[in-house]
């Protein structure tokens, strides 16, 4: 398979290429992801080969609005106060995932991180497309992850179908992960966003 860059302006290729059940690079507001159709199993097969990736790892999951979350998560109480404050934003919420997302995504798992990526091109694919994506960042496992359409294509040409040159990616601190799914939630990952700010935006019990 060959792997073509495209531009921004080609954007519609990627978005048929998704629905396709093929594979897209593109920048998000901190490293290139691959992404797949995260409803199509057979796809997100494909994702986990592209990467040489373990397949008892889980992948996040990226929307362009949280109005399709139900169709794939089960909100829990805090979910919409923060979405509402954070997103489009570094922010992972971890919630309950519906029969609807294939096991595949979370690996085998009965929870899925989402989120709503904070970078322009990211957010126009995403809208296009109207539909969940399973995405993780550009790179084989173990490697570094990549900041441009280069260094994505040196290490996944002809893994994946096309690769979006958005430029350099910005780069920067991986998302706050926080977990809606225990009691009292937690954060399983610092970042960005602070516990005090997800304090300000819903009180959440345990939270520091």
């Amino acid at each position: 398979m060959m792997t073509s860059c495209i531009s921004p302006d080609d954007l519609h290729l990627a978005v048929q290429a998704l629905l396709g059940g093929r594979l897209v690079v593109f920048p998000t507001e901190t490293v290139y992801g691959v992404a797949a159709l995260a409803q199509n199993e057979a796809a997100v097969r494909s994702l986990y080969q592209a990467k040489s990736r373990p397949d008892h790892l889980a992948l996040p999951v990226m929307v362009a609005s949280s109005d399709l979350i139900p169709t794939i998560a089960r909100p829990r109480p805090g979910f919409w106060a923060l979405a509402e404050r954070f997103w489009p934003g570094p922010l992972t919420i971890i919630l309950p995932k519906t029969p609807a997302l294939p096991d595949i995504v979370t690996a085998g798992g009965d929870t899925v991180g989402l989120r709503i990526p904070d970078h322009p091109l990211a957010l126009e694919l995403l809208r296009l497309v109207a539909a969940p994506l399973a995405v993780t960042s550009a790179n084989r496992s173990g490697q570094p992850p990549a900041r441009s359409a280069t260094e994505a294509r040196t290490q996944l040409d002809g893994r994946v179908s096309l690769i979006v040159d958005g430029g350099p990616a910005p780069g920067g601190q991986p998302s706050t992960v926080i977990d809606l799914t225990t009691e009292p939630p937690r954060i399983l990952r610092p970042g960005p966003i602070t516990a005090a700010a997800i304090g300000d935006a819903f009180p959440l019990p345990g939270l520091p």
